[in-house]
């Protein structure tokens, strides 16, 4: 009888060893493959790394007539549009967060809302593509044509609107999660030095979330710098570089994602092909350096 605790003790254990070693080789695993991701690309696209070496990042030359490739357009318009859809898309992802974790927690209000954020995060990004062809296109060419701007229609602030929306369920979410584990001790504390609800929102929930909320931001950009149908669609899909603030918002763009699906399967020469393959490349290198900016903020906030 006294042998059964030490066997269950040690079955226990094994088990957690056991354990341990499938978590442990599932995050190899993982580790695994993003460095096999990065080499294969390298070693995909060394040709026009050879060729072309850092003229490729600095060129504003895209011709496969001609062999010349150069990446800035798409590099300039990834990051603008991302960074612009974030823009637009942060105070909605707030006003959401906000009214669902500190002002309708629960009843039948959340729910609605809640299913409805959930509904955006789940529609297929074409969707948003065809949409926006049909409903956001027009409401940009018209007001390009009231405001005497060529009126594309198709633009970075057309494919940064779109990402907007796509965006929101991501980091409203993250960001309503942590707003609604706030600890309630300090609420009631601002609320006993007399603060309204706004003013508790603003100068306690808030900052004690602000690592929780950057987490979304950094969730958000994420999504929104490898979108590739919405933006393909709703972009322009030129080459060419804005030359002041309107043609940067209101002329059609190009971003590496969309470069590479529109035009891999036309890519008829080695050099061609490996140049697109540098820009996926490219784009890799430029998520992984966001992604550790925003582990920086993150930690600098005060998150773990």
């Amino acid at each position: 009888m006294s042998d059964r605790p030490k066997t269950a003790a040690k079955s226990n254990q094994t088990t957690e060893g056991a354990f341990l070693k499938v978590l442990s080789g599932a995050v190899y695993l993982i580790i695994a493959l993003l460095i096999g991701i990065f080499f294969t690309l390298i070693w995909k696209s060394w040709p026009s790394i050879k060729q072309f070496g850092f003229h490729f990042i600095s060129g504003k030359t895209w011709d496969p007539v001609s062999g010349e490739f150069g990446g800035l357009p798409f590099l300039l318009g990834t990051v603008i549009t991302a960074l612009l859809a974030l823009i637009i898309s942060f105070p909605f992802s707030m006003s959401i967060a906000i009214f669902l974790g500190e002002y309708n927690k629960t009843g039948w209000v959340s729910d609605i809302f809640k299913n409805i954020v959930e509904l955006l995060a789940g529609i297929p990004s074409v969707i948003y593509g065809f949409a926006a062809i049909f409903f956001l296109v027009p409401i940009i060419q018209n007001f390009e044509i009231n405001h005497s701007i060529i009126p594309y229609g198709v633009s970075t602030l057309t494919a940064s609107i779109v990402l907007a929306i796509m965006v929101i369920p991501y980091s409203a979410s993250v960001a309503r999660e942590v707003i609604s584990l706030a600890p309630r001790d300090l609420k009631e504390a601002a609320y006993s030095l007399g603060a309204t609800r706004f003013e508790t929102i603003r100068m306690v929930i808030i900052p004690y979330t602000r690592s929780g909320i950057a987490a979304g931001i950094l969730l958000a950009f994420g999504r929104a710098i490898g979108e590739t149908m919405a933006v393909t669609m709703v972009i322009g899909n030129t080459t060419a570089l804005p030359k002041d603030l309107t043609t940067l918002f209101f002329a059609p763009s190009n971003t590496m994602a969309s470069v590479i699906a529109n035009e891999f399967t036309e890519a008829t020469s080695d050099i061609y092909l490996s140049s697109l393959i540098e820009i996926a490349l490219l784009l890799f290198i430029v998520t992984l350096i966001f992604n550790l900016i925003g582990r920086f903020v993150i930690k600098r906030m005060g998150g773990n």
